[in-house]
């Protein structure tokens, strides 16, 4: 039986555009106000990359400060998976143009598409590789540039979404520490509820496409927070239980950081207090895949995770999917 190892987190990163664009910038442009933004959304500004900054950009600083952070160089890394809906390109992948400017030559490199869950199914592909013994190590990186495809003349969109990028090095790591569970899921008959119509196969791009705006984000934001507020407490709790513990013993919850209100719900639902759930989407709204591991690695420099803590890491988007983690934090 080939031997089994503990995948741990050692190494953590992120990457934001210095453009700050408030709520009071957002008032000038569409029908809307900060009030408004903020007690329905919980978010008072984001960040916006220029128009020379690609996601790639982004991702590869992130990934710079998570090898630092692990002690590796580039030349060490096996593996690396962005997960993004806003790819450079629709090929080459994203990661390979990352392989590139890091200089990690041996890596083997590809993207993901989940949306939003995007990184926790990057981070549990990136496990198993590490568990089975394929590769020592990997560089999962969640990174968006979503500013880049919303319609900034839709108030129930463009207040919503961010840039950023995060990253981590996960290796292997002492037994019983890391991740000791994960859970993914989709439901595809809801996909219509959050969707980028054009761009693919199905609407080519053409002078038809980008005049009715099909290359914008649409959401049907009603359903969006329905499935939201279920979907986030009980994914959560699946991850925990799988790893055979109770509410009681979590430490610290990073969410996916798409709503306050969802954040709250989840919370209640929980029975877990705010003190111990991280929220950064004031500053930065959703920034989709990267979310999540913006926020971990944030929660991590603040010194608010420790050793030995454990840690859900808990997610929901487009697709609709949704994924969550329970780490035992090994560093």
């Amino acid at each position: 039986m080939n031997k089994s190892y503990s995948v741990g987190i050692s190494g953590t990163g992120s990457c934001l555009p210095e453009r700050e664009l408030t709520n009071f910038d957002i008032e000038k442009m569409v029908d809307t106000t900060d009030e408004w933004i903020r007690t329905r959304t919980g978010i008072c500004s984001r960040r916006v990359a220029d128009d020379q900054t690609a996601t790639s950009d982004l991702s590869t600083k992130a990934a710079l400060k998570a090898l630092e952070d692990a002690n590796l160089k580039p030349e060490d890394i096996d593996l690396i998976i962005v997960a993004t809906v806003t790819p450079d390109m629709a090929f080459p992948s994203t990661a390979c143009i990352v392989q590139k400017n890091l200089g990690a030559l041996k890596a083997a490199a590809f993207d993901i598409e989940a949306a939003c869950s995007g990184f926790l199914y990057a981070l549990t592909i990136g496990e198993q590789f590490i568990k089975n013994g394929v590769y020592k190590n990997a560089l999962i990186i969640g990174a968006e540039t979503l500013t880049k495809i919303l319609d900034w003349e839709d108030r129930n969109t463009c207040v919503l979404f961010g840039d950023g990028a995060g990253a981590v090095v996960i290796e292997r790591t002492e037994e019983g520490y890391g991740i000791l569970s994960s859970y993914l899921g989709a439901d595809g008959g809801n996909g219509e509820a959050l969707i980028q119509p054009a761009g693919g196969s199905r609407i080519p791009a053409s002078l038809n496409s980008v005049e009715n705006k099909l290359h914008y984000v649409k959401m049907d934001g009603s359903e969006v927070f329905k499935f939201a507020v279920r979907v986030m407490a009980k994914a959560a709790m699946e991850a925990i239980n799988r790893g055979g513990l109770n509410i009681e013993d979590v430490d610290f919850l990073i969410p996916h950081q798409a709503n306050i209100r969802i954040i709250e719900a989840a919370s209640k639902r929980l029975n877990i207090p705010m003190e111990k759930i991280y929220v950064n989407l004031d500053k930065y709204g959703n920034m989709s895949a990267a979310s999540v591991p913006v926020a971990l690695d944030e929660a991590v420099k603040k010194g608010l995770i420790k050793k030995d803590d454990m840690v859900v890491l808990v997610a929901f988007g487009g697709g609709l999917t949704w994924g969550s983690t329970l780490l035992k934090w090994s560093k």
